[in-house]
């Protein structure tokens, strides 16, 4: 039985055809980014591969060969015992490490010996990386795309929510980022993926989308936190049929306090991340700030933080960025209620489908 082999631009379209996707890389590099959905049973491990080349460049690469192969038998040994003896004889994994396949191949020559059928990643990680990107912008141009606009605290996150629980598709980049997307979005006991990590996570979103189906999105800028959204995404986005989503102001502060009451918990956190806009807002304004969090005056600060920092401008940013924007349906509710939500969930899903059935383009926010 010879191993097979599968280019990256292949596997994008058979991903899913293969039992387990096994990444023999080390944890460290796996917990950079891998392929959806891979498991990692490394052939060496980060502090390994550090002994491995010390030996290299210390004693010689033959020695280094050789203390290389007796840690990859023993790490091979390990991960047959452990996830291996309960497989059937026609289960069948795609394996794949960085890009030369020696950690891969040490791997699957022992899985073909008995008797799997075996594929192996042509190129490995790095094939798949470049492959994933180019592939970015095509599934981007293949959707249709409905943009949820609306100033901060409005309830764009909690909108997309219900959609989704309405049976609607909906593309949530900041959940795929774990961050808000303000300088105040950091989520409690989450960091962000890598840049990596993130575009993999939003290609696999995006492969699961039917293109039949408009996708949901929230007007988010090229930033989410620390990550760029693709240039791709963000052009489609800037271009397609808006919704404006409306929340008097005074439910706006309730609901930004409600979502955001572990940083009104965490006075020492809060005044740090305050601390970030005194480039744009100046000592001043960042100290008065400071000292309403201090002195748990959380609604008054929030006030503050939209008159001063969020609000102004939002109009213009949007109809400078988003060319639809000036067009979309104003989409108005009376309070932050989940079942306010719902309720306007399904009857955006209902009125796009309307819109849909008499021009395949037709958004909501198209007129």
């Amino acid at each position: 039985m010879s191993l097979q082999r599968l280019d990256a631009h292949s596997l994008l379209e058979q991903l899913d055809r293969f039992d387990a996707l096994i990444d023999a890389r080390s944890e460290g590099e796996y917990a950079l980014d891998r392929l959806p959905g891979a498991l990692n049973w490394p052939s060496l491990t980060d502090v390994q591969r550090h002994q491995v080349g010390s030996t290299y460049k210390q004693i010689s690469a033959f020695e280094a060969r050789k203390r290389g192969a007796a840690m990859v038998a023993h790490n091979i040994a390990r991960h047959i015992e452990r996830e291996v003896l309960d497989k059937p004889k026609g289960w069948q994994p795609l394996l794949y490490c960085w890009r030369g396949g020696q950690r891969s191949g040490a791997l699957a020559l022992v899985l073909e010996q008995i008797g799997f059928k075996v594929t192996l990643l042509e190129g490995g990680y790095k094939a798949w990386r470049n492959a994933l990107r180019a592939d970015l912008p095509p599934q981007v141009a293949r959707l249709r795309w409905q943009v949820v606009c609306g100033p901060t605290g409005s309830g764009k996150t909690r909108l997309l929510q219900h959609l989704t629980q309405a049976g609607a598709q909906v593309l949530d980049l900041e959940a795929l980022a774990c961050h808000r997307s303000s300088v105040l979005g950091m989520l409690p006991g989450q960091a962000q993926p890598g840049q990596k990590q993130f575009e993999s996570r939003l290609w696999d979103a995006l492969r699961r989308m039917d293109s039949a189906r408009p996708v949901f999105v929230e007007s988010e800028s090229k930033k989410v936190g620390n990550l760029c959204v693709p240039d791709a995404l963000i052009a489609a986005m800037r271009s397609s049929p808006c919704v404006d989503l409306q929340l008097p102001t005074a439910h706006r502060i309730r609901l930004l306090v409600q979502e955001y009451a572990f940083l009104a918990s965490d006075t020492g956190t809060l005044c740090q991340q305050l601390a970030l806009l005194v480039s744009l807002r100046g000592h001043a304004v960042v100290n008065r700030w400071t000292a309403l969090a201090r002195s748990g005056q959380i609604d008054t600060l929030v006030q503050d933080l939209l008159d001063t920092h969020y609000d102004p401008g939002y109009q213009q940013s949007m109809v400078r960025n988003f060319s639809r924007f000036g067009q979309a349906r104003p989409f108005a509710l009376p309070d932050y209620s989940e079942q306010t939500f719902a309720a306007a969930a399904a009857r955006l899903v209902q009125d796009t489908q309307e819109l849909s059935g008499g021009s395949c383009g037709a958004g909501v926010g198209s007129t």
